[in-house]
């Protein structure tokens, strides 16, 4: 029976995958089962998949067809019910766009989750080694979850090992009783702030995130989805920070956060092209409806 499982959803791949298993496959931890689920399958992807599992030895995999774009929340959903399922005890939520290098790190976030919960590592830019993520934090003033050091060199403040309230599902390990607890993710967020959610709901919870900071990796930031500035995310990105303020704050608080969102958006709105705006305005106006 897997101890681990390492849960990623794919969505247009192919390209990053060869990456994705050499890091799997270089690991010292081999008590845990891959589950592929894909949003966007096909008959070249699946051929892909088999080649690498072939060529890294992955020997404990399971591939889901979803049979269309279910979302992310979704995905990762598919996969924690079949890790249930199958009796695994962590959960470690990982994007198919990151690189591990250090041979040991499956098997030090086991040993760190045991003690802790919730456990992330120290995450850098996989072009430029710059810092992605350090830990971070739920700014309450802003409803959203903020990475320490993010697009800084690394330092040696970003070397303590401590506590956080905010890590990205990225590269997040949990024990199955934070989900006994919290719940599944919620799907509605489709992608984007799905993970706010989840990570936010546990922290209310009582439950406290891990940073180990000698565990590290590379991220591909943003392969599938395009970007901070893609259609994708203006629509995903903006509707669902109004879907979690409406669902996290109450009073005054959500009052100001609405206020502090159509400010802000304001300015967006100015810079961007046509396209963009109206598709600024339809986030905005789903988000309200949510």
């Amino acid at each position: 029976m897997p101890t681990l499982a390492l849960i990623t959803v794919l969505y247009k791949s192919d390209s990053v995958l060869e990456d994705f298993f050499a890091g799997i496959a270089m690991q010292d931890y081999t008590g845990y089962k891959l589950y592929l689920i894909d949003n966007s399958a096909n008959e070249i992807t699946t051929s892909l998949i088999a080649q690498l599992v072939k060529k890294y030895a992955i020997a404990d995999v399971e591939y889901v067809d979803t049979k269309g774009n279910i979302g992310v929340a979704a995905g990762n959903n598919m996969g924690i019910k079949k890790a249930m399922q199958d009796g695994c005890t962590f959960l470690l939520f990982l994007n198919n766009d990151i690189f591990i290098s250090q041979t040991y790190l499956l098997n030090e976030m086991v040993k760190a989750c045991e003690v802790h919960t919730i456990v992330t590592p120290k995450i850098f830019y996989y072009d430029s080694g710059l810092l992605w993520m350090a830990g971070g934090y739920i700014d309450k003033l802003k409803a959203l979850g903020v990475h320490y050091g993010m697009k800084q060199k690394d330092a040696a403040q970003f070397n303590q090992a401590r506590y956080v309230t905010y890590a990205p599902t990225c590269f997040l390990m949990v024990k199955t009783s934070v989900v006994e607890q919290i719940g599944l993710m919620d799907e509605k967020y489709f992608a984007y702030y799905d993970d706010t959610d989840f990570v936010y709901r546990a922290v209310k919870k009582g439950m406290k995130i891990w940073y180990q900071p000698s565990l590290q990796l590379m991220h591909k930031v943003s392969s599938s989805s395009g970007g901070d500035d893609s259609m994708f995310y203006i629509y995903y990105g903006n509707r669902n920070k109004l879907y979690f303020i409406k669902k996290h704050f109450k009073g005054v608080h959500k009052l100001y956060l609405y206020a502090y969102y159509l400010l802000t958006r304001f300015f967006y709105y100015l810079q961007f092209d046509g396209s963009k705006k109206k598709q600024l305005l339809k986030a905005t106006t789903d988000g309200f409806k949510m």
